[in-house]
């Protein structure tokens, strides 16, 4: 383990990462481990881990360069392909949506706050490739401005099936969660064309097509 770090309670373990709790000289951190897979020949298997890894941490700077909240990196551990990470407080957007103490003009600012922060992020540009509203967390409560987790399935210089991909992501969450999606969706899209101001019609038609294909696939 990393000097000064010490881990806690595992928050998740995925197919490909691990994300635990933990302690980095005093500071709250989540600790992303990639783990080495014994059905991948090792030597591709540490150089993947360590591209992933690598490829995260670069889109995480380069998207709070853009503007959009991600978690500060305290540490980058290439070795043994490992990420410690800011552990940010607060709800995540998918906890926000299914809470029925909150009204629906805050959660419409919520989502419209969401929509805003991927438009600057797709105007970066990059992707985010695993969008869903728990990807989302709003670290002081609806009314503050989100953070974007987990950027390791994202890309820089995407191309516009990947943006349109992002966008159909998460209406069909929106879809699976609220009653009322149509309305959340709106605000998204006005947040979203706030965020990309100048590439937003071209993403949403994009979204549009990839919703007929699947719909008729």
């Amino acid at each position: 383990m990393t000097e000064g770090t010490r881990t806690g309670a595992t928050v998740s373990r995925g197919a490909e990462a691990t994300l635990r709790e933990g302690d980095w000289w005093g500071f709250p951190v989540l600790i992303k481990d990639r783990e080495a897979k014994g059905y991948r020949p090792k030597e591709f298997d540490d150089r993947l881990r360590r591209d992933r890894i690598r490829t995260e941490a670069r889109l995480l700077v380069e998207a709070r360069r853009a503007g959009v909240r991600t978690p500060l990196i305290y540490d980058v551990d290439m070795t043994h392909a490992r990420i410690i990470l800011e552990r940010l407080p607060g709800p995540t957007l998918k906890e926000i949506l299914e809470d029925p103490s909150v009204e629906p003009a805050r959660l419409e600012r919520a989502v419209r706050a969401f929509g805003r922060a991927l438009g600057l992020l797709h105007a970066a540009p990059i992707s985010h490739g695993d969008l869903t509203s728990s990807n989302v967390l709003f670290p002081e409560g609806p009314d503050g401005p989100p953070a974007l987790l987990d950027l390791s399935m994202g890309s820089r210089q995407p191309g516009i099936e990947e943006l349109g991909i992002d966008l159909h992501l998460v209406e069909e969450d929106f879809k699976s969660l609220v009653p009322r999606s149509e309305v959340l969706m709106r605000a998204f899209l006005a947040g979203y064309a706030d965020g990309h101001p100048h590439g937003h019609a071209e993403v949403v038609a994009r979204a549009k097509a990839i919703r007929g294909r699947v719909r008729y696939a």
